[in-house]
């Protein structure tokens, strides 16, 4: 029932396009393995074994952390409705933040949101299919917004103290690097 695939095809590619919603599995040697549902039109596929991906203010920052001691990164796409299927993309990943020179060629693959914390780019170097069958349907009803007006209100400078509080350390202890402090 599983194919795998050395990048993605059309096929895979037009998949993607058409989900709304995608899960980041990150982890290091030590510590919590963290799984995270994604939306809000924040995935770009660069070519077939390359894709960015948005990373949004929020609770945790798991993933920063977790990249850097491994890069390893797991994206998992399913579908809901219609034909039922699994899509897993393996590969490894960098995270660009906004201090970096490459932010600004990233960043401006999405829409504008100054809650945008990390831009993860990822290589992919394994595609994996599954049957899905046992997903349950489920209908998109729309996107939610209340991230994007939580960021809006508290502006920059309030993001920026968010992330001083509430994202400079993983759940395990471990610096995400969110802030330069060279």
């Amino acid at each position: 029932m599983a194919e795998r695939f050395s990048e993605l095809n059309p096929t895979h590619i037009e998949f993607i396009q058409n989900q709304h919603i995608f899960f980041v599995a990150t982890a290091r040697s030590t510590g919590t393995v963290n799984v995270s549902p994604k939306g809000s039109d924040s995935l770009r596929i660069l070519a077939p074994d390359q894709l960015v991906w948005l990373n949004l203010t929020g609770s945790g920052n798991e993933s920063a952390a977790h990249i850097l001691e491994s890069s390893r990164m797991t994206l998992m796409f399913c579908s809901f409705e219609k034909q039922p299927l699994i899509l897993r993309l393996y590969g490894s990943a960098l995270a660009v933040h906004p201090r970096d020179p490459a932010w600004q060629h990233y960043v401006d693959l999405f829409p504008a949101d100054c809650g945008a914390r990390q831009i993860f780019i990822m290589t992919l170097e394994q595609v994996q299919t599954s049957c899905g069958y046992a997903v349950p349907y489920y209908a998109y009803q729309g996107e939610r917004n209340t991230l994007h007006n939580w960021s809006g209100k508290k502006g920059l400078n309030g993001i920026r103290q968010y992330w001083e509080q509430k994202n400079q350390i993983s759940l395990d202890g471990f610096e995400t690097l969110i802030l330069d402090h060279s």
